[in-house]
């Protein structure tokens, strides 16, 4: 094969830009790309490896040898080595080796912008160069319209290798060409309005679920290749279903073909290890000061949007970004210049991130899991926020599952549990999630969270999730939560999906697709979800009786819901809610209804409110409670 021909895929500004960290294209620029050169196929290669004395492309191509193909590296000082290899096809698998000014360390790593890799345990990235004709011009045209802050927003949250297997094949996972048919009949049929996945860019360790990555360019070749991927995300939007990808800034492996230690110095981490080094995943954290290292990321969040048509980031474990002393004792880390202990660097990087997401893409959303107090998460960076679109609602998630877990005749003690959401609801911008996290490591499945009896358990859930669903925010459920998994979860093994043979578990879809429905349907439950305009208390003091009654609002009056919740198993009858005008109230749900394995106890059709004062309105409606249950109405009146 012929040897390296000097070629550039590099403008000066595109130096400058990278130099500077403000190039955020860089995927089309670093990394391995089928071109044409005086009359010959074949395939240009680049990486910054700036403390590098030799770096040699090594593949299936050369048998591997070191020094067959060495790279040129640029005369700019910009740390990039490049070069044109005639003959190499889409296909090929390859490595960069690097022999290190450094002592001469050598190292062997994937390349950090490849666009495919070997399927695990392999390791070498692969030259790919495969086009995929996009059929969801419907969606992305429309999407701003769909996908913005008053639209509803519930997202199905999925683990694909332990969704559903193939029992028939080994009991493998689904690949993505089976997930783009059986994936995308299932979100829609339950009324979904969007799928999150977690993490699908390349790693190698299948118990980190995807949060280690080594791949930040190239979708997991455990399902198929990347236009496989393309394929589900594109049927997904053909369903008028939103995607969006976990995407982790925050931490990656030290795997030796990975971005540690990457031409023999510390490249892409952090060289104080107080810094550098994140204690509790045993992983390296990005050098968020560095200007390469701000574009590689910002260029990553990019990417996914850009090629693969993604319409949202949910940006993994922020909290432990925005702060120096994250699980850190006293002197395992140092103050910022001013003395306190906010990460400076990485605070800029996101906003950074966040405002060229936006800029760059109509209609798509930034989702920060952020756990801690930081005020302005998901405000916009001209305000001095960190600029996310949403926030993960993390302290509604702890305190409603901590109320559940209590039996009906605890939770009169408890009322403030239940209600103290509503004190900092519209802080930010929350979505309300029952993820991956909630239904691991001991913590049990939501359904063996539920107390009482089974019909009580199921009870329990239902109502869970309609108050979940009312409540102010948009909403997430992970995977098996929706039909009352059992166990928990267990990434090895496809979900429980036997369980639906069960009249309860069956019953609990089928409230999940029905309440996903109100949701999208209702207007009054999510065009001021992130505004106190949105709500209103009818009554939360009422612990005695462990009952909860709200108004949600939207644009206009005609559409307010009124929601009732009765956190016991007792049935309540002519219970008296406080309505500000006369009219009729009409029973639009009800979580008790017998289809969804309820006791079957409703309301009549129509019921007419009464000129009593009561919970401070003038007029007032005496209705039935069901036991362990939620009711929404429609209120129909005279202004």
């Amino acid at each position: 094969m012929s040897k390296v021909l000097p070629h550039s895929l590099f403008t000066d500004f595109d130096i400058d830009l990278f130099k500077s960290g403000k190039h955020y294209r860089l995927y089309e620029k670093l990394g391995a790309h089928i071109v044409e050169k005086d009359g010959v196929k074949g395939c240009y290669f680049a990486v910054w490896a700036p403390t590098a004395k030799e770096v040699s492309v090594v593949g299936d191509f050369n048998f591997w040898q070191q020094g067959e193909h060495s790279l040129f590296v640029r005369w700019d000082e910009s740390g990039i080595w490049e070069g044109f290899i005639p003959e190499v096809k889409s296909g090929a698998k390859y490595k960069y080796k690097i022999v290190s000014n450094n002592k001469d360390i050598e190292t062997e790593k994937a390349d950090p912008f490849a666009f495919y890799a070997e399927e695990s345990p392999n390791t070498a990235s692969v030259v790919w160069d495969a086009s995929y004709k996009w059929k969801d011009s419907k969606w992305l045209k429309n999407r701003a319209a769909v996908n913005g802050l008053d639209k509803p927003y519930s997202v199905y949250e999925v683990h694909l290798g332990s969704w559903r297997r193939n029992i028939e094949d080994a009991g493998r996972s689904l690949n993505y060409k089976e997930l783009a048919t059986e994936l995308v009949s299932y979100v829609k049929k339950m009324n979904f309005t969007h799928v999150e996945l977690m993490p699908i860019m390349e790693y190698p360790y299948d118990p980190s679920w995807g949060y280690q990555l080594t791949g930040y360019f190239a979708p997991t070749s455990r399902f198929g290749t990347p236009e496989d991927f393309k394929l589900l995300v594109d049927k997904l939007h053909q369903a008028g279903i939103g995607v969006i990808l976990d995407w982790v800034p925050s931490h990656f492996p030290d795997d030796a073909h990975g971005l540690g230690f990457f031409d023999g110095s510390h490249l892409y981490e952090h060289p104080d290890r107080k810094k550098g080094y994140h204690p509790d995943w045993k992983s390296l954290i990005f050098n968020y000061g560095r200007n390469e290292v701000r574009a590689f990321l910002i260029s990553n969040a990019i990417f996914w949007l850009d090629k693969y048509h993604v319409d949202g980031l949910r940006v993994d474990a922020v909290a432990s970004m925005l702060y120096l002393d994250y699980s850190r004792e006293e002197g395992e880390w140092d103050p910022n210049i001013y003395g306190g202990r906010e990460n400076l660097e990485a605070i800029s990087l996101i906003k950074e991130m966040n405002e060229a997401v936006y800029a760059n893409f109509e209609g798509v959303q930034t989702i920060a899991e952020e756990s801690t107090s930081y005020t302005g998460v998901s405000k916009p960076v001209y305000l001095g926020g960190l600029g996310f679109g949403m926030k993960w609602m993390m302290g509604w998630m702890h305190d409603t599952l901590e109320y559940f877990k209590k039996g009906a005749i605890h939770r009169k003690y408890h009322q403030n549990d239940i209600t103290f959401s509503l004190t900092y609801a519209f802080s930010e911008n929350f979505m309300l999630p029952l993820s991956h996290d909630e239904v691991v490591h001991g913590k049990s499945s939501i359904f063996g969270r539920m107390p009482g009896d089974e019909w009580q358990r199921f009870a329990n859930m239902r109502l869970l999730y309609g108050y979940m669903f009312t409540h102010p925010g948009t909403n997430l459920l992970f995977m098996g939560n929706e039909f009352g998994q059992s166990h928990e979860w267990n990434f090895q093994n496809s979900l429980d999906w036997h369980l639906l043979q069960y009249e309860g578990h069956k019953g609990v879809q089928s409230f999940v697709a029905d309440v996903n429905n109100l949701y999208r349907t209702q207007p009054a439950l999510h065009e001021k979800q992130f505004s106190s305009e949105g709500f209103e208390w009818i009554n939360y003091g009422d612990a005695d009786n462990s009952v909860l009654s709200y108004l949600r609002k939207g644009h206009f009056v005609e559409n307010d819901l009124i929601v009732v919740c009765n956190f016991t198993p007792v049935v309540r009858e002519n219970y008296r809610i406080g309505i500000s005008r006369s009219g009729i109230l009409l029973e639009l749900f009800n979580s008790d209804d017998k289809k969804y394995y309820g006791s079957g106890l409703h309301n009549k059709s129509e019921i007419n409110s009464e000129e009593i004062k009561y919970n401070g309105k003038d007029y007032s409606a005496a209705i039935t409670l069901p036991p362990l249950a939620v009711l929404v109405f429609k209120f129909e009146g005279t202004k």
